[in-house]
């Protein structure tokens, strides 16, 4: 007898964890089905996966619908089209599917990734945002709807493959680990010269290019040091980062018997993925086996925090708690988009972002939080969204721009 197929959702399935994770469950087409799809804006790529994996249902960004159904022609009659923010929501709903794949960049995959979890579904996360908006509040729902939370990031993944087994009182600490960037070598004088494209060129990994950014700046790792909090229950302390260029040791745990533990594997997203998909089993991912005869050499050093502040601001902003991770990430996500357009200059991102938290510092000083109490108090996902449009805000005002905050 045939063992039954396991439902598959993929939020932001045209990014690049999107597209791994359609390469991982074509390696394994006896244990998958691709129940729903969905992207903000791709839609000529949606409309080739709609083709090729026949999904019963897919989400597209405000407005895109009709597009969609355009490209699709008579074949639009076979699946079921949602679109902009409630139609992410329907998406992470739909039933037949046991896992969501929540790799939406941004902000705006916390209210799908909260409907998942409320209707039952384990939850591959790749969307960090989410985590770091409402790690206290998520993992409260989850525990509530009895969801596992399973983490796509590389480093998360290897943490939590590392802990296989293992009981929490004998962790030590972990330790992420990064790569550097692509800017790890260069001199902080040199910084305020950094162009974009020199910032999209990673060393090791092919991402979006939000993520790419974030690695340049090491926003990614403060990002990941608050949602390793949330993800293993641990305290911000027990949290290290050291650089490690080679990208092969993905992170490491340390017990209290001075005992270390990690995972090691290519720098392939489909790794992690197929770790999460195929739990508590393993998979075929699709990936170069490693040879650490042809690595040859792997090394390691501790980051560098004046050229990269980035790291110690995800420390003081989970020491001030209630929203300042929130607000923090709304403006990182303002101010990557204006560099990307190139309105900012790179080093721009790290003055705004110091400034940002130095604000929130003082508002916890001085108590001045009154009309700003999501700052300082986290009760409900309202709270959390309020906090990253005020980080929003925050940036905006502080390059002066009056656009509109999406």
């Amino acid at each position: 007898m045939s063992k039954q197929k396991q439902g598959i959702t993929i939020l932001g399935s045209t990014g690049s964890i999107g597209r791994s994770t359609l390469s991982v469950i074509e390696q394994n087409p006896d244990l998958f089905r691709v129940i729903g799809l969905s992207c903000r804006g791709s839609i000529k790529d949606l409309a080739l996966q709609i083709e090729r994996f026949s999904p019963d249902v897919v989400a597209t960004g405000e407005g895109k619908a009709s597009e969609l159904k355009q490209l699709l022609g008579k074949q639009a009659e076979r699946v079921k089209i949602l679109e902009g923010r409630q139609g992410y929501v329907e998406l992470a709903e739909f039933p037949g599917s046991q896992k969501l794949v929540a790799a939406m960049v941004g902000a705006a995959g916390i209210e799908p990734v909260l409907a998942g979890i409320r209707t039952g579904k384990t939850i591959a996360l790749a969307n960090k945002e989410s985590l770091v908006l409402a790690g206290s509040l998520l993992l409260k729902e989850a525990k509530k709807h009895n969801v596992n939370i399973l983490p796509v990031d590389s480093e998360h993944n290897a943490v939590f493959q590392s802990l296989y087994g293992e009981k929490k009182e004998n962790l030590e600490y972990i330790t992420l680990t990064a790569s550097g960037g692509p800017f790890r070598t260069w001199s902080l004088s040199d910084f305020s010269k950094i162009t974009l494209q020199e910032a999209l060129n990673h060393p090791n990994w092919n991402m979006g290019k939000k993520i790419t950014i974030d690695s340049a700046t090491m926003m990614n790792k403060c990002l990941e040091i608050i949602e390793a909090k949330w993800l293993f229950d641990i305290e911000a302390e027990q949290i290290h980062v050291l650089i490690h260029p080679q990208s092969i040791v993905h992170s490491m745990v340390t017990y209290r018997d001075a005992s270390t533990i990690c995972q090691m594997g290519t720098p392939d997203m489909r790794i992690p993925i197929a770790n999460c998909l195929g739990y508590p089993d393993r998979i075929v991912s699709g990936s170069d086996f490693l040879n650490l005869a042809e690595v040859g050499k792997l090394t390691f050093e501790a980051p560098d925090i004046k050229k990269f502040p980035t790291i110690q601001m995800a420390y003081d902003v989970l020491k001030m708690g209630g929203g300042a991770p929130a607000a923090l990430n709304g403006s990182n996500e303002i101010l990557v988009e204006h560099f990307l357009n190139q309105k900012i200059k790179f080093t721009e991102i790290f003055e705004i972002l110091s400034s940002l938290v130095q604000t929130i510092k003082g508002y916890h000083k001085d108590r001045l939080f009154s009309d700003k109490p999501f700052l300082f108090e986290m009760l409900e996902i309202s709270d959390a969204i309020r906090a990253d449009q005020w980080g929003r805000e925050f940036a905006l005002q502080s390059i002066g721009k009056t656009a509109v905050v999406n």
